[in-house]
């Protein structure tokens, strides 16, 4: 206990400050402490020396060799042994981060399950995709192959059928306490009157009736999803011990879900107040104490303004990272408007944080795309909101001219019109249109678009991940349609089942999926390769006097790499006058040559590095 004992020394003022600041309850207090004690005395010594050796080592998942995947278990290889069993595979594809996609324990009906994201046990997994022993052994087995391992934690709200809310729903006031009730609708209609809904399109409002009890509960999402009560400090004791003993499986990385909206103050938004932080800041001293190797990546759907204060500031450090959402919906608004300017505004606000800020970068992930792009800056151009969502909405669904995307709507609000875009990455650049049509050449403009766009993702700064299938082009899954639990879900038309038979053909010389994995394998090696794609390196755009060419810098330890990229299907040329280091070797092709003038094919990049 001596190395707990010096872990926690360093925290305890602040650690008892901001608990009792939060709840007043020194009872709390110490049975939080208590139970802290117990999970570390009860992790792995394998864990323990994981811990040892990042607390060492604080920048470890900074460098530049870090590639994700996340994968929904079931889709990818049915249970978690299968996982186990296909890590060849990853490795294959340079991944050694893999984010598990949620796979606690939900209710058997899908259609109240929210992908897996309305947990009923936060201690067991879904039974058929294994059990906590099988977790805790691919723990053990990624650990030995130096593969991380990521997890969703879901804190803001239950299941209905979660012990808590059966309890609550049996008519015991201290589980209800763990909720919002109410008797009446009273102080809901206040809350109502500020608090936006998250989806207005799939229930009325944010509660929901139950009428056995005569009562209301918050019900922020879901009518089933049941909003836990962080007042209440016996919540956030019991949600923390759920998340160690989830760490004590051999977690490395838990993504807190929907964390701004975990505090709930009448009168406000109940999103982004002051208590969210406190409990964030409170989540990170506990990892720190019992379990250091943990990182916490949060789920923060914002606009940046609102998305940095979640990492905290360098002496009170909140999130290790956060999802760069607002960059990913800005990057497939420039991939329908041909137009950089608004990416490149984006990517230079994100590159003037302070360089311990780490974001987590992605094309497509598990969820929709909603479009919360910068209205105002676009407003300069004349763009408006609604029509500017609606054109895009339109554009990836083909209803374009020029349009190949392939994908659909969710949660369409048929008043204002407004809504989010679900497909799959392949599908969103015309290789699911061009299978259909069986056209070559639009078959390898879209397969082009589909590398350039990971080409540029790599550059960002920032932790790479792919979505699973997105490594051989897999394209929509529309066998949904025929799940009465997830028809009503299009989400699904991205979450398909891996096409096994597609990724065996990734060795077999001009396939699609050849094309892909052999060209992403090389830019993966080459960022490996390349100290300054490092997290940490600096980072900056460039003119190119052409507003459908993107060039992007980054430089580290006296390595500068310039990025061009083309968003569009005609030959094009950037003229970098900002470029004034002399000739660079082309990364992929070993030319060197002056980049003055970079001429590039449509939907075509280049790597270029010099050393100094």
């Amino acid at each position: 206990m001596e190395v707990f004992s010096k872990r926690f020394s360093k925290h305890e003022d602040e650690l008892k400050w901001l608990y009792m600041e939060l709840y007043n309850d020194m009872d709390g207090y110490i049975q939080l402490i208590s139970n802290m004690k117990q999970y570390y005395q009860n992790r792995r010594q394998d864990l323990k020396e994981i811990d040892n050796a990042r607390v060492k080592d604080p920048s470890w998942y900074k460098k530049n060799d870090l590639m994700g995947m996340m994968l929904y278990i079931d889709n990818f290889a049915k249970n978690i042994n299968g996982v186990k069993e296909k890590i060849n595979y990853l490795e294959k594809n340079n991944i050694n981060y893999i984010h598990l996609m949620p796979f606690l324990d939900t209710p058997s009906n899908q259609a109240k399950s929210d992908g897996g994201y309305a947990v009923s046990n936060f201690r067991k997994v879904r039974p058929d995709l294994g059990t906590m022993e099988d977790l805790e052994e691919l723990s053990k087995v990624c650990h030995e192959k130096g593969i991380s391992l990521c997890m969703d934690f879901v804190m803001n709200h239950t299941s209905e059928e979660h012990e808590w809310a059966q309890k609550a729903l049996a008519g015991e006031k201290e589980f209800q306490d763990y909720y919002f009730f109410f008797d009446d609708f009273t102080i809901p209609a206040e809350y109502e009157k500020t608090v936006p809904q998250v989806f207005p399109t799939t229930a009325p409002g944010n509660f929901t009736y139950l009428e056995n009890l005569d009562k209301y509960v918050m019900t922020c999402f879901y009518p089933y999803q049941w909003d836990l009560n962080y007042r209440n400090p016996v919540v956030f004791n019991e949600m923390m011990f759920n998340f160690l003993y989830l760490a004590n499986q051999g977690m490395d990385i838990i993504r807190i879900d929907a964390v701004p909206y975990i505090w709930k103050t009448l009168g406000t938004p109940c999103r982004n107040l002051p208590q969210v932080h406190t409990i964030v800041r409170l989540m990170r001293m506990i990892c720190e104490i019992v379990c250091p190797s943990v990182l916490l990546l949060g789920e923060v759907v914002m606009e940046p303004a609102k998305v940095v204060p979640y990492f905290g500031t360098v002496e009170k450090p909140e999130c290790h990272m956060l999802y760069n959402v607002t960059t990913m919906a800005t990057t497939w608004h420039t991939v329908a408007t041909k137009d950089t300017r608004l990416l490149r505004q984006q990517l230079d606000t994100v590159a003037a944080l302070p360089h311990d800020y780490t974001f987590l970068n992605y094309l497509r992930c598990h969820d929709d795309i909603g479009w919360g792009l910068d209205y105002p800056t676009l407003a300069k151009d004349g763009i408006g909101e609604p029509e500017h969502k609606q054109f895009l909405n339109d554009y990836f669904r083909g209803y374009i001219f020029n349009s190949t995307s392939r994908g659909e709507l969710y949660n369409e609000d048929p008043v204002t019109r407004d809504a989010r875009f679900c497909a799959t990455t392949a599908s969103m650049c015309g290789i699911e249109a061009a299978l259909e049509t069986k056209d070559p050449a639009e078959l390898e403009l879209a397969i082009q678009q589909h590398i350039m766009l990971h080409a540029y993702m790599f550059m960002q700064s920032g932790i790479p991940v792919l979505y699973s299938g997105d490594e051989i082009g897999q394209i929509n899954d529309n066998d949904y349609k025929l799940n009465p639990g997830k028809v009503e879900d299009s989400r699904y038309i991205h979450r398909g089942e891996m096409n096994w038979y597609n990724a065996s053909q990734i060795d077999v010389e001009g396939t699609v999926q050849n094309k892909i994995f052999t060209r992403l394998h090389q830019l993966e090696d080459l960022r490996k390769a390349h100290p300054a794609f490092i997290t940490e390196g600096d980072a900056w755009t460039l003119d190119t006097w052409d507003k459908a060419i993107l060039c992007m810098g980054k430089y580290y330890n006296k390595e500068k790499i310039i990025g061009v990229f083309n968003f569009s299907a005609q030959e094009k040329t950037a003229y970098l006058d900002d470029v004034y280091d002399g000739p660079y070797t082309d990364m992929i092709t070993g030319e060197v040559t002056d980049i003055k003038q970079v001429k590039l094919e449509p939907y075509g990049f280049r790597y270029y590095v010099i050393q100094f």
